[in-house]
């Protein structure tokens, strides 16, 4: 239907993937699987099959402009939402809805992350469909909920509560991230279930929601909404941007928010978003590693190695391991713990002051 719209953030940095995944190229613009499409292109193009491609937006960092239209060559520029500093998701995802509702105050939207894996794209398809229709005709904050396999701390988790309409579940309760033990009551509980990130709503419930919870975003907004779809937008955008609070749609919204629902499925999903994720979807050898054709591994096993293409990784006597070797930065380091990452990123930003991020 000509109301329904898809937005695609791809903002971020990547930083769980260093040091891969840089600033100048995060990982949603690179090709992880060895089929020569990156995780935007993917992403891209399994929208492109439900909506129409000008119902398709991007919402990206001033500084990746250039990349989203190398790689989706046959978008308009006006699809390409730029936000000149990062700010989260609750930030963008306000950005996004307003520019829509300029166009058509009838909306209703899908927000999607850049960086999933989705292999039964016809079960997302129908699940894409009973959502839309769920939210055109409710007063609800929707989101894809899945059966978690691990306790993620990278993840929001959702507690279902009883009421429940044709598979549609009221949520109980909206954690985000939790700690490694909260993780684990809530995956051995049975009760909870991962948010997949991917959300759909009407434009009119969402910026209902957003002026509710999140004031200090939406009043400027609201106050100047007729400048956005005009040539006065981007400017008005790199003015108020800086601005907003770094506040993510999770924790400032559907924590606190009573109309929020979940439907959840089997979708064969996997956030591509750290080390440890992508390993645990990759293929592996008999040993547990994920290799590439360039190796050589011996009494080794449960590691991910990535190095350039040209060079020969050969590994001995490492168990459960990163291997990662870009550009000027060799890393080697346990896998199972993304806040370790992040450390790392984080010392070598204060030590080398940038110079290997």
């Amino acid at each position: 239907m000509s109301n329904r719209y898809c937005v695609i953030m791809a903002g971020g940095i990547g930083s769980r993937f260093w040091p891969v995944s840089r600033p100048e190229k995060p990982k949603q613009f690179l090709n992880f699987f060895g089929t020569g499409v990156s995780l935007l292109q993917m992403t891209y193009e399994r929208f492109a099959r439900f909506f129409p491609e000008k119902n398709i937006f991007i919402s990206t960092n001033i500084a990746y402009r250039e990349l989203v239209m190398k790689q989706i060559p046959g978008i308009d520029a006006s699809q390409i939402l730029c936000e000149p500093r990062r700010k989260n998701t609750a930030p963008c995802i306000a950005y996004a809805v307003y520019r829509i509702m300029a166009m058509d105050s009838d909306a209703v939207i899908v927000v999607s992350p850049s960086d999933h894996l989705i292999l039964k794209e016809d079960v997302f398809r129908d699940v894409l469909d009973k959502g839309l229709a769920f939210a055109e005709k409710n007063d609800a904050l929707l989101t894809l909920g899945l059966k978690p396999t691990r306790p993620e701390t990278g993840y929001g988790y959702i507690q279902i509560d009883d009421y429940c309409e044709n598979g549609i579940n009221k949520v109980k309760t909206f954690t985000e991230k939790p700690n490694r033990e909260l993780a684990e009551v809530f995956v051995e509980s049975g009760e909870f279930f991962w948010n997949s990130g991917i959300f759909i709503w009407s434009g009119k419930s969402i910026t209902e929601a957003m002026g509710r919870y999140l004031p200090d975003i939406i009043s400027r907004m609201e106050a100047e909404k007729g400048k956005f779809a005009t040539e006065a937008e981007q400017e008005f955008i790199n003015e108020i941007f800086p601005t907003f609070p770094n506040i993510s749609i999770d924790f400032g919204l559907m924590e606190k928010a009573s109309n929020v629902y979940v439907l959840c499925a089997d979708l064969g999903w996997a956030d591509v978003g750290s080390w440890d994720s992508l390993y645990e979807i990759a293929p592996k050898d008999h040993n547990g590693n994920v290799t590439q054709r360039r190796s050589l591994i011996y009494e080794s096993s449960d590691n991910i190695v990535s190095v350039p293409t040209e060079k020969l990784a050969v590994i001995d006597g490492l168990d459960g391991y990163i291997i990662a070797d870009s550009k000027n930065v060799l890393m080697i380091c346990r896998r199972g713990d993304e806040n370790r990452i992040r450390q790392i990123v984080n010392d070598v930003k204060d030590r080398f002051d940038g110079e290997y991020l």
